[in-house]
């Protein structure tokens, strides 16, 4: 296995946008080296099969998704407040907008994670780590509403997304913004 750390992120985001584009069965070695523009055969160096390529792109999917520590910061500054949780969700919102292609290989991944044991074993670490942390900086942060509230938006939020992502038409007579702030206003107490 070659060990150009480099090369094997070039290849992994590579990956990732076969997989946004093309789906799991899209996802081979010749489509990874193409979307990379390196030679032929290059990702069959960096990767023993495609469930090391599948588990490989679910470790680095997280990392791209993850917000600038500063933006986030930025994000929490104003006082705790349901109005708060509302602009959260609406960065939230934009920010998966802007990498769409990295969301919706997510949502490719956690199928081909029903089949694959070792892409599960990465996905229910990274989503289980992620959630948390964000339950434990909802709990510390003074933001309005309990751990199961916290739960109740997380997985309202991300059926939104699904929808929006997925089905844009379904839901194409409503804004997005409105449609957050009115999530976020039905499920998060008023402090």
């Amino acid at each position: 296995m070659a060990r150009n750390p480099e090369r094997r992120n070039t290849l992994v985001d590579a990956a990732i946008e076969v997989l946004a584009r093309e789906g799991a069965r899209g996802l081979t070695f010749r489509a990874v080296d193409t979307e990379a523009g390196v030679p032929a055969g290059t990702a069959s160096n960096y990767f023993s099969n495609r469930d090391d390529l599948f588990t490989q792109a679910g470790a680095r999917i997280h990392v791209r998704m993850t917000p600038d520590p500063d933006q986030a910061e930025a994000a929490m500054r104003p006082a705790p407040s349901r109005e708060l949780y509302v602009d959260l969700m609406r960065w939230l919102v934009r920010r998966m907008a802007a990498e769409r292609t990295g969301y919706l290989a997510l949502l490719e991944l956690r199928l081909e994670a029903t089949r694959r044991p070792a892409l599960a074993a990465e996905l229910n670490r990274a989503v289980r780590a992620e959630l948390d942390a964000n339950r434990l900086l909802h709990l510390h942060s003074g933001l309005p509403g309990d751990a199961d509230v916290f739960l109740t938006l997380y997985l309202a939020m991300t059926g939104l997304m699904l929808e929006h992502f997925t089905l844009p038409e379904v839901l194409a007579d409503r804004e997005l913004d409105s449609l957050v702030e009115t999530v976020v206003s039905r499920i998060i107490p008023e402090k």
